[in-house]
């Protein structure tokens, strides 16, 4: 299976989107849509890493602001679309290094020789389908591709990975499930740390043993021990009878400590004595007991802060860090965006489908491509269902519309120059350091090449499309004594 590209557009007309539209249907490659060239700079800005970014250019649009969305989107190929009248647009797009052009009118095959062109360009970097290539193949069943997973896992929960980072995730699931070591798996509430641990479980030796969960911040400290360890009759008031604690439960299996950087010193403590010896004691009883049990704990706390305040114990820290797994937020995976919202939907509940299906429009989708979802999935899952309950896509885009404004508003004072100019100082006489070095071993390699790119890169043995984001970062130029040769 060929891997699918990702196109960001800026499009402007509306016949413009319908021809890009359609030959993406036919070549099988994956679209996201921005209404501008400022809302296309804030989504490369925040993750999104598209292959190839669409932008077409208007009489009414401000140089400056293309001239930024084309630095933005230096990780990625370029074509500008552009109109009889627009060849300084053409022109500046050129300095800047975009070397992909289309003009209006232009038709399906004019797409088609473009995406050829880039594929042989970029051959190094990737492989590319073409029209008449199979569509994009549906989610719907637990499946493994070059460009995603999705793996069921009971109960209504499936891991879905289709960032580069999450099948990172998913690989090193693979490796460390079978063996029997403690897992620390970090991220932000809402990231899906409990997924991460039910796939550990799946994965590993002990699946067709029990998975045995505990919120450690949902109980005190003295109900948190009973929950774990169990009782003997008679050990408290109430104790009725006797009860198996969560570790015994678990045994031959896997136990998930939830949210364990709430759990208390004393039973911090008591935990670690359990996971050194492999044994512990019931409340009220004489002689400990001995389990075999595989540990996994979740947090959502800022680990480091929390060794340095003290408020988690070093050994015990030490004891569960065997393994770790740092769940990144939805913000740095938004590609996975349109996917978890497409299955959010295949698996809601007929009752809020109403008997039809419900699709979320283009203009919603790019709105939800924006945000940063502090949430993360459970976030936007929830979105999506309050979203299909009420049926009013324009109130839900002004929702998101907000939470944009908010989060814009927060980030810019948080980035204040009063803040952060006594930090600055020594990292960035080292950063210009660094960018004059480089940047003179770059155009010492173009000058020799007569600026010809592709050998230049080759010299440097790095991939073309990565030294024309160099050019471009460091702005270069070929030196007045130079001949260049015609650029490539």
């Amino acid at each position: 299976m060929k891997p699918t590209l990702l196109i960001l557009s800026v499009l402007r007309s509306a016949d413009t989107r319908t021809i890009l539209d359609g030959f993406l249907k036919t070549s099988g490659h994956r679209a996201v849509h921005a209404s501008s060239c400022e809302q296309a700079s804030i989504l490369l800005a925040n993750a999104l890493d598209p292959d190839l970014v669409i932008i077409e250019s208007s009489l009414e649009m401000d140089s400056g602001v293309l001239y930024r969305t084309l630095q933005a989107a230096s990780g990625s190929a370029v074509c500008l679309v552009y109109g009889a009248g627009e060849q300084h647009y053409k022109n500046q797009a050129a300095k800047a290094g975009i070397e992909f052009f289309i003009q209006r009118p232009f038709s399906r095959c004019d797409l088609g020789k473009m995406f050829e062109q880039l594929c042989i360009a970029n051959s190094d970097d990737m492989e590319c389908g073409h029209e008449g290539a199979p569509a994009l193949e549906p989610i719907r069943s637990s499946a493994t591709h070059a460009d995603h997973v999705l793996e069921e896992l009971g109960e209504g929960r499936y891991f879905f990975a289709g960032a580069p980072s999450m099948l990172k995730i998913y690989r090193q699931i693979q490796l460390l499930a079978e063996v029997d070591a403690p897992v620390l798996i970090l991220g932000e509430s809402g990231t899906g740390k409990e997924v991460i641990a039910h796939l550990i479980h799946k994965h590993s030796r002990r699946s067709q043993h029990s998975f045995v969960n505990v919120n450690c911040a949902a109980l005190p400290s003295d109900l948190l021990e009973s929950e774990l360890f169990g009782y003997q009759q008679g050990a408290f008031t109430g104790a009725i009878k006797d009860k198996p604690g969560k570790f015994e439960q678990a045994n031959r299996g896997t136990l998930l400590l939830d949210e364990i950087g709430e759990m208390s010193a004393p039973m911090q403590a008591k935990l670690l004595h359990v996971l050194q010896d492999g044994q512990f004691t019931r409340l009220g009883a004489r002689e400990s007991s001995k389990v075999d049990v595989r540990v996994l704990a979740a947090t959502n706390i800022q680990i480091e802060s929390a060794l340095v305040g003290k408020s988690f114990r070093e050994d015990l820290f030490y004891r569960l860090n065997v393994f770790t797994i740092s769940v990144p937020p939805l913000r740095e995976r938004r590609e996975e965006i349109p996917f978890l919202i497409e299955e959010t939907i295949r698996r809601s509940p007929e009752s809020l489908r109403n008997g039809s299906e419900f699709v979320f429009s283009s203009r919603l989708l790019d709105a939800a491509l924006l945000c940063d979802w502090r949430g993360n999935v459970r976030e936007l899952r929830n979105f999506v269902t309050r979203t299909m309950t009420m049926r009013d896509s324009d109130a839900a885009i002004r929702e998101l519309e907000a939470k944009v404004v908010a989060t814009t508003q927060v980030v810019s004072a948080m980035s204040s120059p009063e803040q952060h100019s006594e930090h600055t100082g020594m990292r960035s006489v080292v950063r210009d350091m660094k960018d004059r070095a480089e940047a003179q071993m770059i155009q010492e390699a173009l000058e020799v090449s007569g600026w010809n790119r592709r050998h230049a890169a080759k010299y440097l043995n790095i991939s073309y499309r990565g030294l024309l984001y160099k050019i471009q970062q460091l702005q270069l130029s070929p030196r007045s004594s130079s001949r260049p040769h015609a650029r490539v």
